[in-house]
């Protein structure tokens, strides 16, 4: 793990409705992160059906989409989150190959 190996990560799905994609990704999610970051991390589900404002406030575009608000910076992944290698590195959990 390169970055926040021993901080707590902060991740918000963003999602519309109880739809089988956003299901997917909260049921991806939670394995991944109990797999790969167990007991350092948050979880908080925005469904943009009840709070549209905040889809522009977080400049949110397509949905579900993942965004690791700690450690820093940011970072943004779209989809149902199945792809864990994918999703591992665009959390930063692992490297790049070019980072290797």
């Amino acid at each position: 793990m390169k970055n926040g190996a021993r901080q707590t990560w902060r991740l918000r799905l963003y999602v519309a409705g109880q739809t089988p994609k956003s299901i997917a990704a909260l049921a991806n999610l939670k394995r991944l992160c109990d797999s790969h970051l167990a007991g350092r991390y948050s979880i908080e589900v925005v469904d943009l059906l009840d709070k549209p404002h905040l889809a522009r406030r977080d400049d949110i575009v397509v949905v579900p989409t993942l965004v690791r608000k700690l450690p820093p910076p940011i970072r943004k992944i779209i989809g149902d989150l199945s792809n864990v290698e994918r999703v591992l590195i665009g959390l930063d959990v692992l490297p790049r190959d070019d980072e290797e």
